[in-house]
């Protein structure tokens, strides 16, 4: 009975893997195709692969910020310097002062980057508050985060 689930198991992992090389593979001929390139069959997030996005910090910055988020709004994950969806659903926490609506979904989008642009005025950001994380936007962020005691 055991040789039956190991070959399964066996079986399951060589099609994800043959799956993910198709798409791989079919990814150069996309751009000559006349209708859109298919989605995978299987997404990152089923491996646990999270997203990350610094918006500009280095991972030095990033673990200092993700340090605060550990001390203030409940961040649990690893202080790596990759800020992914945990960060970003402590951080979102924060920013909920600035935008009472704001989900706590983990994805830094425009409306997160919106109460972001909020928060940072007084770290010398003076741009529009346009849920766009520019060079302005993302200079105020690491002023701020160079400002963080931790």
């Amino acid at each position: 009975m055991r040789p039956n689930v190991m070959t399964r198991s066996i079986v399951s992992a060589t099609a994800v893997v043959g799956l993910a090389i198709g798409t791989l593979a079919g990814a150069g001929t996309s751009f000559a195709a006349s209708e859109p390139a298919a989605q995978p069959a299987v997404s990152a997030e089923a491996f646990g692969t999270l997203a990350t996005n610094n918006l500009g910090l280095s991972e030095t910055q990033a673990k200092k910020l993700q340090r605060w988020l550990a001390l203030h709004y409940g961040y649990t994950g690893d202080i790596d310097g990759l800020l992914g969806t945990n960060s970003w659903k402590a951080m979102q926490t924060h920013l909920r002062t600035w935008d009472s609506n704001l989900s706590i979904d983990g994805i830094p989008g425009p409306r997160t980057i919106r109460a972001l642009q909020l928060s940072l005025r007084g770290y010398g950001y003076t741009g529009p508050i346009d849920g766009v994380a520019g060079a302005g936007t993302k200079a105020a962020f690491a002023r701020y985060v160079n400002s963080l005691d931790v």
